[in-house]
């Protein structure tokens, strides 16, 4: 059974907070549940999201500068805006800064999950953002399966060593617990297989790429928590 969609709401009103997780969890979806913008942001970058909910007027940090951090650290997560400003300008002020929706308050649920599920839709219907990257002095051919080390050879990947680097290059500049590794590459729980299974994946892609076990530069150890991608190089 595929594991249900993961939402984060960033609302700090309580009423309107408790409708949208009820409604969303009525249809299906878990909820990650927030009522300001600093906290949002923590959630954001570290959990295992498919999509987030923004209220554009937060405390401490709003929403569209919100908006601006999780496009900066996760482009290709899904955002949409909620807010009581009707205005054209304050929509369009809200796209261009990158969100793929925007539900002006009040609004039914009906209408809300109807838009939640075409942004997902559309998300997943877009061709993959990541073909080819650099990490480090390695090219990275995600189409071909296929690494190109800096001493010139070459080593394929198996799949799922491309879809587990693939993740990390889709979120960088955050260290991701094995936990959502299994859920988001393997499509597991924690429970249904051990986390050494992330390790033994990470050392045999480490060798792929000609990454030091010691001092690794793809595939970064960030102690206590998991794994991250190391710096990017200029495309």
């Amino acid at each position: 059974m595929p594991l249900p969609k993961t939402i984060l709401v960033v609302e700090d009103d309580p009423a309107i907070r408790r409708g949208l997780v009820d409604a969303l969890g009525f249809a299906g979806y878990a909820t990650i549940a927030c009522a300001d913008g600093d906290e949002g942001l923590d959630r954001a970058l570290a959990a295992a999201l498919d999509l987030a909910i923004l209220d554009v007027v937060l405390p401490r940090r709003d929403g569209l500068t919100l908006l601006k951090e999780i496009r900066r650290a996760r482009p290709a997560l899904p955002v949409i805006l909620v807010t009581a400003r009707g205005a054209e300008t304050d929509r369009v002020l809200g796209l261009q800064t990158g969100a793929d929706d925007y539900v002006v308050k009040p609004f039914s649920s009906k209408e809300l999950l109807a838009r939640v599920a075409a942004v997902l839709r559309r998300s997943a219907e877009r061709p993959s953002d990541v073909g080819r990257v650099v990490v480090a002095g390695r090219a990275i051919d995600f189409d071909r399966r296929e690494v190109l080390r800096p001493d010139g050879s070459r080593a394929a990947l198996s799949e799922r060593e491309a879809e587990l680097l693939r993740y990390f290059v889709q979120n960088p500049g955050r260290a991701i617990a094995r936990a959502e590794l299994l859920q988001r590459v393997w499509g597991l729980t924690s429970g249904d297989l051990t986390t050494r299974a992330v390790d033994m994946h990470v050392v045999h892609l480490r060798a792929k790429l000609g990454d030091s076990p010691e001092q690794p530069e793809v595939v970064l150890t960030v102690r206590g928590k998991g794994y991250m991608l190391g710096a990017r190089s200029p495309s």
